[in-house]
């Protein structure tokens, strides 16, 4: 193959993301890039196989599909009003803690419920008018609804496709790679709620709280409350480290199938359905109904992103511009982490999808991450997180649409009051990345110190006189 036929694609690549800018549909700019990108490196089938393949992928399916079925299970049976009133109920009496509360409660609603536009709708009929009576002004409001709703609560729940796709790349379940982020997300959300606090301190402290006996009203059901977290108690239960319910496989899978890990989330979302049901009886005749439409809604708003960006990204690797970054990475091995981290922040921004931009560009940092000694699962957490940072901070993302409609303000009103304290969270999450990937990374190379690195790249590396494996910190960034 043409060495140089990277440079058309990257042409084709650019032309897509001045596209996706000027709001045309993202889902058939990354479709039609796929084709042209692939065709110019000569294996336009590879779009077809990877679009028929993810379209049944049950790994995706399944989990997602069950996920968002549940979360509108939920809204239907006020479940989801409850928990937000539950925890809501203690922000009127302190007033320092309304905006960290407000992100924190935000951050807990997305957990449930995977969709950031269904958390920002669901929390802003509450959220919303709690603040303003608390004096907070509007745009004020809108930031904290956002940064609540989509800094990353669902990277919290298997079912979420981010973390399917990390699962489906390494071959892994989805539950074992929220023991890995768990640290790098705690972080980014205390770190940028702390900013966000800090920075809007002085219209907490300007406003002057209003009588809250509307919120006495509605009275909190414990048990409603409590179904939305059910099934992630279940799964938390079922798996490492507790394994205290051990489901068996073939209740879920024929012998020697595959695909235990995804029909046992989605196993666990039926039972948060059935007792959400069994709690509102006048609403149980509809429940089947609403799964499938929150299924369907998964499958037009979520799986079609999975599709069109799984074409996207197989198309590059077919483009070259995969072994370009690889050889760029394995050279200075100090860039990893930044680039896991920014590139996926840039094309969440850009195209106003988180997930688009996980299940795109994840794969490419897998194998730089394996010849390096770093945890995949962990480059991983990181390209989550920058995309879950850059599709908050996008003034097109679904879910700042929805925040800026529920406040009344412009949407790159909201932007800019959560981009600065979205970048310092991430900022401190790469430092802390570089400290301790450093610590974990294993050898890059064996006993012997000028042994030569191979791999599947434009051209051989060598790393020549390394009596040890590279640093993953700051002294690294920009030497070989």
């Amino acid at each position: 193959m043409n060495d140089w036929i990277w440079l058309p694609s990257l042409g084709v690549i650019i032309l897509a993301i001045v596209a996706v800018m000027r709001q045309l549909e993202v889902r058939l700019v990354l479709l039609v890039a796929s084709v042209a990108v692939a065709s110019i490196g000569g294996r336009p089938e590879v779009v077809l196989h990877t679009f028929f393949s993810t379209l049944a992928d049950e790994k995706f399916i399944v989990p997602i599909c069950c996920a968002m079925g549940f979360a509108h299970v939920l809204k239907q049976t006020g479940c989801d009003q409850h928990l937000i009133h539950l925890l809501t109920g203690s922000l009127q009496k302190f007033r320092w803690v309304l905006i960290p509360g407000g992100v924190l409660i935000g951050f807990t609603v997305n957990i449930p419920i995977i969709s950031q536009s269904s958390t920002a709708l669901a929390l802003g009929t509450v959220l919303v008018p709690l603040l303003q009576r608390a004096g907070l002004p509007m745009v004020t409001v809108g930031a904290v609804l956002l940064l609540g709703s989509s800094i990353g609560g669902e990277l919290l729940n298997p079912g979420a496709p981010e973390l399917n796709t990390i699962a489906r790349e390494l071959k892994i379940g989805s539950r074992d790679c929220i023991r890995t982020l768990m640290p790098f997300l705690m972080i980014h959300v205390v770190a940028a709620t702390v900013v966000l606090w800090w920075r809007q301190r002085r219209s907490l402290n300007a406003g002057e709280a209003a009588n809250n006996d509307q919120e006495a009203a509605f009275k909190v059901n414990l048990i409603k409350a409590a179904i939305p977290i059910l099934p992630l108690i279940l799964l938390f239960l079922s798996g490492p480290p507790l394994n205290w319910v051990h489901i068996p496989e073939d209740w879920l899978v024929q012998p020697g199938k595959q695909g235990y890990e995804a029909r046992l989330i989605g196993a666990a979302m039926i039972v948060g359905i059935i007792a959400a049901a069994l709690s509102d009886r006048a609403s149980i005749r509809q429940t089947a109904t609403t799964f499938f439409q929150g299924a369907g809604y998964a499958y037009t708003h979520i799986i079609s992103l999975i599709v069109v960006a799984s074409c996207f990204g197989q198309a590059i690797e077919v483009s070259g511009l995969t072994a370009i970054l690889k050889s760029l990475i394995v050279q200075f091995p100090g860039l990893l982490i930044p680039l896991a981290t920014l590139i996926p922040l840039g094309f969440a921004f850009i195209s106003g999808s988180g997930m688009a931009a996980t299940q795109s560009l994840y794969p490419f940092f897998v194998e730089p991450a394996r010849l390096l000694g770093v945890d995949p699962i962990a480059i991983g957490g990181l390209v989550s997180i920058g995309s879950a940072a850059g599709r908050t901070m996008s003034p097109i993302a679904a879910v700042t649409l929805m925040s800026s409609t529920l406040v009344q303000c412009k949407p790159a009103e909201l932007s800019r009051r959560v981009a600065g304290p979205l970048l310092a969270g991430i900022g401190v999450v790469m430092v802390y990345a570089m400290l301790t990937i450093a610590h974990d990374a294993g050898p890059l190379e064996s006993a012997s110190t000028h042994q030569t690195l191979t791999a599947p790249m434009p051209s051989q590396l060598t790393f020549r006189n390394q009596t040890e494996a590279p640093s993953y910190g700051f002294k690294s960034l920009f030497s070989r």
